[in-house]
C-alpha cells in the first residue's frame, strides 16, 4: 500500500477539487450535479418544437390583451407599429417613411388621426391635423386600417410558421427566459416563447427580414375610450381625399400575405388589410 504524506494528500485533494469545478457532470464522484436548465420554468422548453408553437398560439388566442411593437415589411415598404390591442378594439401608432397614423377602434367605430400634411391642401386639411377622423365602415380604407386594431387578425398573421420546426438553445427576451422555435433553420421565420408563467409568444421574426415584432404586456388592462366630440371630425359616408388626391386607404399600411421578402405566397400568414 502506498503511503501518502500530508502534503501529497493535500495536493491530491486540491487537484480533484479543481477538476470537479471545471467539469459539468452529474456523477456523484465530484459530490454534486449540473443545475437543471428547466428549473423554475413553465416546462414548455421540454416539449418538441411543434408543441411549443402550439402552446404559444393557444396562449395568444386565450389572452385578453397584448402590446405589439416592431416593424413589418410589405411591398418593399417598412411600417413601424406600436399598438395595444384587445378583443373589442385597440389603439396606437402605425408609421411609414412618409406618414404617421394614430389609430383607435372602440367596438366597430374606427378613428384615424394623421398630420395635416397627410390630408393635403384641401380646405379641410387644416382642421384635421389634430383631430380624430371617423372612418366610415363602407369606406375602402376601413378594412385596411381596422386590421391593425384587431388583436386576433394581427396575431394570426404574425404567428404562423411554415416549414420544418426546430428548437434552439434557451435565450432571453428582455428579462424573461425564453425558447426560440425556428422554421427551416430560421429561413422561414423564428418565434420565441416565454419559459416563465404562461408560454406567451414574446418575439416574432419573419422570414427574409420581413419584420421583427415584440409581444408584451399580455393580459394587461388598458383604457379604451372614444375621443370626445370636440376631438372628432365626422365626414359622413366617405373620408376626404389625401395630399395625392387618393382615398386614405390607397397605399395605406395594409400588408397582405407575405413571403420572406414581403411579397406574395410564402404561407407566412395573412396580415392586416387582407381583403
Amino acid at each position: 500500500m502506498t503511503a501518502y504524506t500530508p502534503a501529497a494528500r493535500l495536493r491530491r485533494a486540491a487537484f480533484i477539487g479543481v477538476l470537479c469545478a471545471g467539469l459539468t457532470v452529474t456523477a456523484t464522484g465530484c459530490g454534486g450535479s449540473a443545475e437543471d436548465p428547466d428549473k423554475g420554468t413553465n416546462g414548455v422548453g421540454k416539449l418538441g418544437a411543434d408543441k411549443i408553437e402550439d402552446q404559444a398560439k393557444a396562449a395568444a388566442t386565450a389572452a385578453a390583451s397584448v402590446h405589439l411593437s416592431g416593424t413589418l415589411v410589405t411591398g418593399g415598404k417598412t411600417f413601424t407599429l406600436d399598438m395595444r390591442l384587445k378583443a373589442d378594439g385597440g389603439s396606437g401608432e402605425v408609421k411609414s417613411q412618409s406618414d404617421t397614423f394614430q389609430l383607435l377602434r372602440v367596438g366597430e367605430q374606427l378613428y384615424l388621426k394623421a398630420s395635416a400634411a397627410f390630408w393635403g391642401k384641401s380646405d379641410s386639411a387644416g382642421k384635421l391635423g389634430d383631430k380624430y377622423v371617423k372612418v366610415p365602415e363602407n369606406d375602402p380604407s376601413y378594412k385596411q386600417f381596422r386590421g391593425f386594431t384587431d388583436m386576433h387578425v394581427l396575431l394570426d398573421g404574425l404567428l404562423g410558421l411554415q416549414g420544418k420546426l426546430t428548437k434552439g438553445p434557451y435565450t432571453t427576451v428582455g428579462h424573461t427566459r425564453a425558447v426560440p422555435v425556428s422554421a427551416d433553420a430560421g429561413k422561414s421565420g423564428k418565434l420565441t416563447v416565454s419559459l416563465e408563467g404562461t408560454p406567451y409568444p414574446l418575439l416574432m421574426e419573419r422570414a427574409g427580414g420581413a419584420g421583427r415584432v415584440e409581444l408584451s404586456e399580455w393580459g394587461k388592462a388598458f383604457p379604451l375610450e372614444a375621443p370626445t366630440q370636440d376631438q372628432t371630425v365626422d365626414y359622413g359616408s366617405q373620408l376626404p381625399t389625401t395630399k395625392d388626391g387618393k382615398d386614405p386607404g390607397t397605399g395605406s399600411p395594409a400588408p397582405s400575405k407575405s413571403s420572406g421578402s414581403g411579397g406574395q405566397g410564402s404561407g407566412q400568414g395573412a396580415t392586416p388589410g387582407n381583403g
